[in-house]
């Protein structure tokens, strides 16, 4: 997973790789590749949740909102990936936010010049 990422990566670009100490980014194995393509590791403090408390609320919301209230037991993954899709979408690009000045995520990234 990481090396097709890394394949699609700008020249040059050395993207920070956010992790929560979990046991397969403390493997030899990704420390290596990690060192290979010049990435920045990024971990939480540790035994600090909060951290990931953006993340989590993220992926919390989804679930609630998404995936639980429906019979999900009785679908294909690609029925189930509709939705998921769905939210991150709609949570990029139509929901706003009082921080980021009544904007969306990516229109406030657009307006302070961070994404195309």
């Amino acid at each position: 997973m990481l090396v097709r990422a890394v394949e699609t990566l700008p020249e040059g670009a050395h993207p920070l790789v956010r992790s929560d100490r979990g046991r397969h980014c403390r493997w030899p194995g990704w420390l290596a590749l990690m060192d290979r393509y010049g990435l920045i590791r990024s971990t939480g403090a540790k035994g600090c949740s909060p951290d990931d408390a953006v993340a989590e609320g993220f992926f919390g919301r989804m679930k609630t909102e998404s995936v639980h209230p429906g019979h999900w037991e009785e679908r294909t993954r690609d029925e189930v990936l509709v939705p998921v899709d769905d939210c991150i979408r709609w949570h990029d690009h139509e929901r706003i936010k009082r921080s980021l000045g009544w904007m969306g995520p990516v229109q406030y990234r657009q307006s302070q010049g961070m994404a195309a």
